[in-house]
């Protein structure tokens, strides 16, 4: 590795151990399980009073911003989101500590995607707060009907709906595997509450694998159909889940996984290795 190199990686090892961006990216864990909390929320209020919000993040951040001081709560949670992107960010670029094999290769990649999602979440918070219409749904809806009205679009469209099926299936995998359990300080936890938390990963990441799995096969759904309203994201798939008499205790369920994977981010502001 060439000198200039070198200096550009401890310079940024320097400042991903920076304190202040810990603290910051903590908060920003509990402000993600607020997040959550809330999504889990508007999905029961889906499956069982049939709302018409958005049943995804921004859903639940314009629900936030409804309540009084919510906006302000917002703004410290975009802050926190956006620490969180930094952090991910330097994780992507540098890697943790340890072997350097195909293992921290794809913690490294999935660092880089942890820090999209952060910054387009705290993107998002903030044109909430602005009071500009922030819907992922509408957004993913736009942007798909673009792209099937180019040449090779919906081949294109289709091989996202195949990533974002993938994408859900491996979140399912890792979280029914635990494999979530070595980025946590689990020596630091007491008997009493380290399996209940190991048990609340595992349910939300479950639970959140077969939400994205369901929005991945509706985006592949609206490839083949021309239909750009299927591929709405999460919001489409459960909200496609309520509309059957079955899927709406599938919905039920799964918004009880997002309402325990928002507790488990709760508990990853105290025990996250950062």
């Amino acid at each position: 590795m060439s000198s200039a190199a070198s200096n550009v990686k401890y310079t940024a090892s320097r400042a991903a151990e920076s304190k202040p961006l810990e603290y910051l990216a903590r908060g920003g864990f509990i402000g993600y399980g607020i997040i959550h909390l809330l999504f889990a929320w508007i999905a029961w209020q889906v499956a069982f009073a049939g709302s018409k919000q958005d049943t995804d993040q921004s859903g639940a951040l314009q629900t936030l911003a409804r309540q009084s001081y919510g906006k302000t709560l917002l703004i410290v949670i975009a802050i926190g989101l956006a620490a969180m992107a930094i952090w991910q960010a330097f994780e992507a670029a540098i890697g943790e500590s340890g072997p350097r094999d195909r293992t921290a290769m794809a913690e490294r990649v999935l660092s880089g995607a942890r820090a999209v999602l952060y910054a387009y979440l705290a993107w998002t918070a903030v044109k909430v707060v602005q009071g500009a219409d922030a819907s992922m749904g509408d957004s993913n809806a736009s942007a798909t009907a673009g792209l099937m009205d180019s040449p090779g679009g919906r081949w294109l469209v289709g091989l996202i709906g195949l990533t974002v099926l993938g994408i859900g299936i491996g979140m399912a995998y890792y979280g029914w595997k635990r494999k979530f359990v070595k980025h946590l300080n689990t020596q630091q936890m007491t008997a009493s509450t380290r399996e209940p938390i190991i048990k609340m990963g595992v349910a939300g990441y479950t639970s959140k694998g077969i939400a994205y799995a369901i929005a991945g096969l509706l985006v592949v759904t609206a490839a083949v159909n021309y239909d750009p309203e299927k591929a709405r994201g999460l919001d489409a798939a459960l909200k496609t889940l309520a509309s059957y008499s079955w899927g709406v205790w599938l919905l039920a369920l799964i918004g009880l996984g997002i309402a325990a994977f928002g507790v488990y981010c709760i508990a990853q502001a105290k025990y996250r290795k950062i």
